[in-house]
């Protein structure tokens, strides 16, 4: 009996020191297992199955808190500290200022940039052909689509720059497209709001550009353009939601380009951080990463897929004054609040306005009315829901006309107002503005949310009614919503220079002189400043 069980026993043996063996090997080679808390842009969720990946290759656990980028952004810049190990956003330009405007003057954390995927529009084919018809050399510009957008025959879904990195990153490009310096934004650049008629056609909106992407799937058949990241236009196009594929435009006057750094915010876990970066950048992933979430490589040894082979072109800078980015968030302001505005035009049509003043005026107006097609034309035209007031004076108001600018209607019915050929032979600046004060404070009343201005433009001295001293006194005496009114002058012919600058200072506004320049040059200027 003993014989039988000796080669038993053996075998048994002969087991335990192979499963021992094999534990011993598995031990090891396995790496460490090692869980990092990460602070994410809320796009980086498609990362998912890569992530799974990366935890059984090298056994770092990434534990993923999603945040839209402008909101981690704020965070991370605040005074709380960090409670995360690593972050990862679309892009650290914001986070940056915003700690410099903060006054921080630490280290900047450790960056390395992961992928790449530029903000774009993507665009409805017809649309797309459209304006590509109507563009010199064939190539859409952000100033095509705010003309578009202006005239109600773009409309586009964009995420709230006041939470998300796509949405910041487009206000940005349409931005500096229209300040047209080629160079990062400066506060000048941004102190009239000139994006008014691009917002016209702001349909859409979300806090992150995942849930945009599924908006514009439910609303299509209302929209034709969609402004969000390269790789989100990509996949959405591929995912059979919908009826026509968006043709993905990449503005001529350049665009931002989002780089998602990984940043490290816990010196203790530079080892794993350093694996960890290895491993993201190494060609295999970089190319697992490029396939399944169509961004861009950063590692030049992976050639880029078909989709992805289109030149980004011109990488517009970023602004380096948070000056800048807080004005422009500003203007954006609440997207579901009355974006309703008026502007009353005092218009001087005195007998000195006859002939070569009058034609300037008059094609002053067809280039607000869509005529214009320089770059700064196309950013401070007419825009759709906006009214506009002409007011026509002499020696008082001659005529009062307004229209809400709905259909190309509307702006015949405008010009109509402006070829008056009904001259008077006294100026009474003074008395005509506060006229036109008056139908302000009325207004300010009854549209309490709508933005209001005025713009007084006169080539003549007053020489009827009353004198700016009288005017300055009266316009104290209005009620607040009418003082807070402002008045922008335009200086033309005779005009005296010195008195419009001083009463258009009075009410908060300023002067601009048109002598010596075209007319519709100092209408661009002040178009759009308002508050």
């Amino acid at each position: 009996m003993g014989t039988r069980r000796g080669p038993a026993r053996l075998v048994a043996l002969c087991l335990a020191f192979l499963l021992l063996a094999v534990a011993a090997g598995c031990s090891t080679d396995r790496p460490e297992p090692i869980t990092l808390r990460v602070l994410a842009s809320s796009e980086l969720a498609d990362m998912g199955p890569v992530l799974d990946e990366l935890r059984r290759e090298t056994g770092i656990s990434l534990e993923m808190d999603y945040r839209g980028t402008v909101d981690a952004a704020n965070e991370l810049a605040g005074p709380g500290g960090h409670r995360h190990d690593l972050a990862w956003l679309s892009s650290d330009r914001y986070f940056l200022l915003k700690s410099k405007a903060n006054g921080d003057r630490g280290e900047k954390p450790l960056a390395t940039s992961i992928m790449r995927s530029p903000v774009v529009i993507g665009m409805r084919r017809g649309t797309a052909q459209r304006l590509r018809a109507q563009a010199p050399d064939g190539q859409i510009s952000w100033a095509d689509a705010a003309d578009a957008a202006a005239d109600g025959s773009l409309r586009f879904g964009m995420a709230d720059p006041r939470r998300t990195n796509s949405g910041l990153a487009a206000l940005v490009g349409v931005a500096t497209a229209a300040a047209g310096t080629g160079t990062a934004l400066r506060p000048d650049d941004v102190s009239c709001d000139r994006l008014r008629g691009f917002f016209a056609g702001h349909a859409l909106t979300s806090d992150a550009s995942t849930e945009l992407a599924d908006g514009y799937a439910a609303r299509q058949g209302e929209l034709n353009a969609l402004i969000t990241y390269e790789s989100e236009l990509l996949a959405l196009n591929n995912s059979g939601r919908l009826r026509e594929p968006l043709e993905i435009v990449y503005p001529r006057d350049g665009m931002v380009l989002s780089d998602y750094p990984l940043l490290l915010l816990d010196p203790a876990e530079r080892a794993a951080y350093d694996t960890l970066v290895e491993w993201l950048r190494s060609e295999p992933v970089q190319k697992r990463i490029m396939e399944r979430t169509l961004r861009r490589p950063v590692n030049p040894a992976v050639p880029r897929s078909a989709p992805l082979r289109e030149p980004v072109g011109n990488a517009l800078y970023f602004p380096d004054d948070q000056k800048v980015v807080d004005r422009l968030l500003a203007d954006y302001g609440d997207q579901g609040r009355d974006r309703s505005s008026q502007v009353i035009f005092l218009l001087d049509f005195s007998t000195s306005m006859r002939g070569k003043r009058i034609e300037r005026l008059r094609d002053t107006f067809e280039g607000l009315a869509g005529q214009d097609d320089s770059r700064s034309g196309k950013f401070v035209r007419f825009y759709q829901r906006e009214t506009l007031t002409v007011m026509r004076f002499g020696g008082s108001v001659l005529d009062r006309r307004s229209i809400t600018y709905e259909t190309p209607a509307d702006l015949d019915r405008l010009r109509g107002f402006v070829a008056s050929d009904d001259f008077d032979d006294a100026t009474a600046i003074w008395s005509s503005l506060d006229r036109a004060y008056r139908d302000a404070s009325a207004l300010a009343r009854e549209h309490p949310a709508r933005t209001l201005s005025i713009v007084l433009m006169t080539d003549g001295e007053n020489n009827t009614g009353m004198d700016l001293d009288t005017f300055v006194r009266r316009h104290a005496q209005l009620p607040p919503e009418a003082r807070a009114v402002r008045t922008y002058a335009i200086r033309y012919g005779e005009a005296d220079a010195e008195e419009l600058a001083r009463g258009a200072r009075a009410t908060g506004g300023r002067m601009v002189d048109a002598t010596g320049r075209s007319l519709i040059s100092a209408f661009k200027e002040i178009r759009g400043c308002v508050d």
